[in-house]
């Protein structure tokens, strides 16, 4: 009685969170381009002139200034990415006016250090005191103050030139700007005469390598070219979700009732276990922040008939064994023992290719790869373990006792 007990609470209380969450979890999925329309383009970078230098570090730095200068604009969680050693790859999606991104976008970040102008409001700095190339390239870097404070020390090239300016802005504040998004106001408390200076204030950790790393790409300008792009328009994505959808479901009920009437009640049960691993990978998509993309649904609806498959022939081997005329228990043991090794080994193999797709692959690659993981491993929980604790549990209740119960014909059975 405590085991039927303790299956119809574990039953209901996962069937009331899912049923309870589903709607909200649903409406957090973020969208990719190819569903909610938007656009990509493929940049080359390059130095802004002959002298100059592209690093892996400035390739990343420029990278996430587009990624600031996008959201700055408004855009929904753009997704900017590194390829080789000078492209960067951009996809914004929901765009309304592509145009003005786009030119907005290519544009050199440019960092300045500014000072408060004759006339200007408070909070505003007008007067350009410095630019990115006048700052020794790579050499921001976050140290500790002798309080155990995180500060950014910087080097000037123009060693002159920075203590003019230290000295006619002594006690005054020296702004940081990249583009015209103000970044920091430090005071200037000293007259620096070796080109070198520490910014500091109240920064954690985090916020001042930030800082520096702001610097070092305002000292490393990069010029992108457009090499590639493509427009994807929302009434387009919004039919290819519909329609996947669709076939999704209309899919998943096929296979739902297929294994409710293949194999009775370890069919529902089985059945039950692929709702629960599909709420699984949608919660895993919004905690995990996650972008649903065509190739993600690809790689969903692949896991779900793998899935499936580890059900059929974790059910077979019961069938096998209640067809030689075993008991329900001892059928239900040996056939989840022997099922459990093939299922396995299709799944660990199928991670391997799934983990070389992640590493060598590019873009869709990456996510359909990436996705088709997660569904593997949250096939193993819910599928294998979960459905045979389940089955175990009714077994053991005596809530199935009877070989039709798994859709075996007294007439199959063979005669001990």
């Amino acid at each position: 009685m405590k085991r039927l007990l303790s299956f119809i609470i574990t039953v209901l209380v996962l069937t009331g969170v899912m049923a309870f969450t589903t709607p909200g979890l649903l409406d957090k999925v973020r969208l990719g381009l190819d569903l909610k329309g938007g656009f990509e383009i493929l940049y080359q970078a390059s130095p802004m002139d002959n002298g100059g230098e592209l690093t892996r570090a400035s390739l990343q730095q420029t990278a996430k200034s587009l990624e600031k200068r996008a959201n700055a604009l408004g855009t929904s969680e753009p997704e900017v990415t590194t390829e080789g050693t000078d492209r960067i790859r951009l996809k914004i999606a929901g765009v309304t006016d592509e145009a003005e991104v786009r030119e907005k976008m290519k544009e050199p970040a440019v960092m300045t250090f500014r000072s408060a102008a004759e006339g200007d409001a408070a909070g505003v700095y007008s007067k350009i005191e410095l630019v990115g190339s006048d700052f020794v390239e790579g050499a921001a870097e976050v140290q500790r103050s002798n309080l155990n404070q995180p500060e950014i020390s910087i080097s000037i090239k123009d060693k002159a030139k920075f203590a003019e300016i230290t000295k006619r802005l002594l006690g005054k504040e020296l702004a940081i700007y990249l583009d015209e998004n103000l970044l920091s106001a430090p005071f200037v408390r000293a007259e620096l005469t070796d080109g070198k200076a520490s910014i500091s204030g109240n920064y954690t950790l985090d916020e001042a390598r930030e800082l520096a790393d702001t610097i070092n790409l305002g000292a490393l300008p990069l010029k992108l070219t457009e090499k590639y792009s493509q427009s994807v328009g929302a009434t387009l994505g919004k039919q290819s979700l519909d329609q996947t959808v669709r076939a999704g479901l209309v899919g998943s009920l096929i296979i739902l009732i297929f294994m409710i009437g293949m194999y009775r009640l370890p069919g529902i049960l089985a059945s039950f276990a692929l709702i629960l691993h599909t709420w699984l990978l949608i919660l895993v998509f919004v905690v995990a922040d996650f972008t649903l993309t065509l190739p993600g649904i690809a790689a969903f609806i692949l896991g779900i008939g793998m899935a499936v498959d580890a059900n059929i022939i974790t059910n077979e081997r019961i069938r096998e064994e209640i067809r030689s005329g075993k008991g329900i228990m001892s059928s239900v043991k040996a056939g989840n023992k022997t099922s459990f090794r093939t299922v396995m080994d299709a799944n660990v193999t199928t991670i391997i290719v799934a983990a070389v797709m992640f590493a060598f692959g590019t873009g869709a690659v990456k996510g359909f790869a990436l996705i088709l993981i997660v569904e593997i491993v949250l096939s193993i929980l819910t599928n294998l373990y979960f459905t045979h604790w389940l089955l175990t549990v009714l077994v053991k209740a005596g809530a199935l006792k009877k070989p039709k119960q798994f859709g075996v014909k007294e007439s199959d059975i063979s005669a001990l």
